[in-house]
């Protein structure tokens, strides 16, 4: 699995304007990061925080559906989260 992983993260660094790839438990601990560690934890801890409220938007909406991708555009960065049960991803680029 950590193999997968790793081919994963090294996939979607090729990509253009890719800064850091960060992989979060369900705690918001970082778990595995292309980021130096102060930055990884803060980015996990608000990105936790941010995709609980917004997976809780959705569930409040459609108590059926749940929150299966995340975007967020400020003018430096693009920050793509992929959550789910027990992990998500971040992917932050330019």
């Amino acid at each position: 699995m950590s193999q997968e992983i790793d081919e994963i993260i090294k996939r979607l660094q090729t990509h253009k304007g890719v800064i850091g790839i960060i992989i979060v438990n369900s705690d918001g601990i970082p778990l595995k990061s292309t980021l130096d560690n102060a930055t990884s934890i803060h980015y996990a801890s608000q990105i936790h925080s941010l995709t609980s409220k917004a997976r809780a938007v959705i569930k409040e909406i459609d108590s059926l559906n749940d929150l299966r991708f995340l975007r967020v555009r400020s003018k430096k960065h693009e920050i793509l989260v992929a959550p789910d049960h027990d992990y998500f991803m971040i992917v932050i680029q330019n």
